[in-house]
């Protein structure tokens, strides 16, 4: 990457640098919004965040944007997806406490992105956690969903157009223990890393101990001042989303083909060229069927860079497509 883009989000620069080997001009019309202008002869394209182009119309956002809507549509198109109800407020949710105690579930922001409010809370008892779980939601949109929990990891199919370019196991914020050092400071050592840093201009995102992090060690009855025994990996995180820590293992060619084709389906059914779609499946090389695989969200704006260097794996080289598609 050129030093000259480097304050750009990662995936804006792998875009920049393979238009230019293109020969495409480049103009950076907002350095803060991420926003370029590619230039070849006379042909102009405008791109957002490496990955919001002219490919979608503007209708498109606005379904995955509102995770309820993607599921109603998903499910016309006979798709997996969690049972979950939409709270407006605090009270509301309080009113409906009973029916998800002693459950697994995922409190949710309607419309909000990057895993922003997101917490998964497993075998329910505690109305003060599922109240803070509520109120922090409702920092990030106007309506909240409470959602049930779908046992299974999770991966990140990259759609574009009519193919898979790349997937991705997206493993939660965790640290490895080594016997000697505690929790705070093994999240400090593995901070270290250079490809680790904030606002997505590398390729991994610093770890933090924030409220959701302190609920995940406190429910493993643990604190930041616990030291893991050799080799005994702590998640501090449920959900596994890269803005929050997470490591990103490329699993493009050991998911099993249907599944890439199930992703396909769902971009497809609301429309997306360019869509990132999040899947919970227990076992990769099994076939799917009704039961063991579940959609969780569909991503307006993919971010690109974890499939061009993941934590672990092989470069997919996806920007290469994107602007095949628009045509330079």
């Amino acid at each position: 990457m050129q030093r000259e883009y480097e304050q750009l989000e990662l995936s804006t620069q792998i875009i920049i640098n393979e238009a230019q080997k293109r020969g495409v001009e480049v103009e950076v019309l907002d350095w803060d919004e991420n926003f370029i202008r590619l230039i070849k002869g006379d042909r102009v394209e405008y791109i957002k965040q490496g990955t919001k182009t002219s490919l979608d119309n503007y209708v498109v956002p606005l379904i995955m944007e509102n995770k309820e809507l993607t599921k109603l549509i998903l499910r016309e198109h006979d798709i997996n997806v969690p049972d979950s109800v939409t709270v407006k407020n605090l009270e509301c949710s309080m009113e409906i406490y009973s029916d998800f105690e002693n459950k697994d579930i995922v409190i949710k922001p309607k419309s909000a992105n990057f895993g922003e409010g997101v917490l998964i809370i497993k075998d329910l008892k505690s109305k003060e956690v599922y109240a803070n779980a509520i109120e922090d939601a409702f920092n990030y949109s106007e309506d909240v969903l409470i959602e049930d929990y779908v046992a299974g990891e999770e991966y990140r199919f990259l759609v574009v157009t009519d193919e898979v370019l790349a997937v991705m196991y997206r493993v939660p914020a965790n640290v490895k223990g080594d016997g000697i050092n505690n929790i705070q400071e093994l999240v400090d050592e593995k901070n270290q890393d250079p490809r680790r840093g904030k606002g997505y201009i590398t390729p991994l995102e610093k770890i933090e101990i924030g409220p959701i992090e302190r609920h995940n060690l406190n429910a493993q009855n643990i604190d930041v001042n616990y030291v893991p025994k050799k080799g005994e990996v702590v998640y501090l995180r449920e959900n596994s989303n890269l803005s929050t820590g997470g490591d990103s293992i490329d699993f493009t060619d050991e998911v099993h083909e249907d599944y890439k084709q199930i992703a396909i389906k769902s971009a497809e059914a609301v429309e997306a060229k360019i869509c990132g779609v999040d899947i919970i499946i227990p076992d990769v090389k099994a076939k799917p069927d009704k039961n063991n695989h579940s959609i969780i969200e569909l991503n307006f704006n993919p971010v690109i860079y974890p499939h061009n260097f993941p934590y672990i794996g092989q470069n997919r080289h996806v920007e290469k497509k994107i602007l095949d598609l628009l045509k330079f």
